[in-house]
């Protein structure tokens, strides 16, 4: 029954056009980015090997698929949770501004099934998206630009080998894809407590927008709250080129953002049980 019922809501999100914008624009913008990396990188290159030269003698070179989808991350994972909240934030409220909710909760399968079958139907969304930039990053990125050696600044310069470089990138998008899925969560939250899929948008964008300015301003007063802000996690990806890898402070930023995505499905659920579907 559950498979589904989230089938029927994957058929449901693949019905509308702006399901596919993130892909779309996903599939344009990344092709776009290497070419001109691989064109136009050369004040790229000859910045990151100026600082190489002081410390190393570098041989061939040393801009390649591997750094060009690490620049890419760093620069481009503010904007993707706008790409997912186009589905959140209207898997509920859509249903409920078409006025379907009066026939679609006659039938007899629980609300809680209902609110859980869109629920994972968002999360089998919004991994597709990530692991379709995956593809379209480090997978267009290897094949465009080659792979060898990845250059990491971070206290230093830290090299990683071609062969434990993809296996990072596979742990950085699979701590993108749990960031995304708080994200994903926000926004649902929000679609279940109105009737149109414009406000939820507006309403994630606008927690996240803020959340990132406390997290990121360097004012004494953030320093004292921006622990308890999930934005603070979103670049945990990062964590997963370091060597060694922290998993203390990951575990630590992973049980905060279940603890924020619990609470925020728990709202969820709440909403929804009451909803009103006759006015």
């Amino acid at each position: 029954m559950m498979w589904r019922l989230v089938k029927n809501e994957l058929i449901k999100i693949s019905g509308k056009r702006r399901s596919f914008i993130g892909f779309i624009v996903i599939g344009i913008l990344m092709p776009l980015i290497l070419w001109g990396f691989k064109v136009g990188g050369s004040q790229v290159y000859r910045e990151i090997t100026e600082q190489l030269q002081e410390n190393f003698i570098v041989v061939g070179s040393v801009f390649n698929g591997f750094l060009a989808t690490y620049i890419v991350m760093n620069f481009l994972w503010v904007h993707i949770p706008f790409l997912i909240t186009l589905v959140a934030g209207d898997i509920v409220a859509g249903e409920g501004s078409a006025g379907t909710f009066r026939i679609y909760l006659t039938r007899p399968v629980s609300r809680g099934k209902i609110l859980l079958s869109k629920l994972l139907a968002t999360y089998i969304y919004t991994a597709a998206l990530i692991i379709f930039f995956a593809i379209m990053s480090l997978g267009l990125g290897s094949l465009w630009l080659g792979t060898g050696d990845l250059i990491v600044f971070h206290k230093g310069i830290l090299i990683l080998p071609s062969e434990i470089a993809w296996m990072r990138f596979a742990l950085s998008f699979i701590f993108s894809i749990g960031v995304m899925l708080v994200v994903a969560s926000l926004c649902f939250m929000f679609s279940t407590m109105v009737n149109n899929g414009i406000g939820p948008i507006i309403g994630a964008m606008a927690v996240i927008f803020v959340g990132l300015a406390v997290s990121n301003l360097p004012l004494d007063f953030f320093e004292k709250i921006r622990p308890y802000f999930f934005t603070t996690y979103i670049d945990i990806w990062k964590e997963a080129f370091y060597d060694p890898i922290p998993w203390r402070e990951i575990g630590k930023s992973i049980l905060i953002l279940v603890i924020y995505t619990a609470g925020f499905l728990g709202v969820s659920f709440a909403v929804f049980s009451r909803k009103d579907i006759l006015t």
